[in-house]
């Protein structure tokens, strides 16, 4: 059984679907780094600056409200940013296409 070539404009084509991939391969490469440079910052940040995290913030260290408090968000931003990033590439694929 073969499978019938891909008409130019069929939303789902080999082309299409490559070209959104790597769109969105980028998008993810550039979320995971956002969140490793976080993630990794924070032990660094201990490291090389332990007067500054250990300045009291609300009651918290500086370390503990990043970790504590503001790690979460920043992760819910990050996946916030990626998922209406993820979309919006593939609804101008689809106009692209459309056209």
């Amino acid at each position: 059984m073969s499978t019938p070539p891909p008409t130019p404009d069929t939303v789902h084509s080999e082309e299409f679907l490559r070209l959104l991939m790597r769109r969105q391969l980028k998008l993810s490469v550039a979320c995971a780094a956002t969140f490793l440079i976080a993630l990794l910052g924070m032990p660094l940040l201990n490291y090389f600056a332990p007067a500054l995290m250990a300045t009291r913030v609300a009651g918290f260290t500086l370390t503990w409200l990043i970790l504590g408090i503001l790690f979460f968000p920043f992760v819910w931003i990050i996946s916030w940013r990626f998922i209406k990033r993820s979309i919006a590439l593939e609804e101008d694929e689809v106009k692209s296409v459309k056209r």
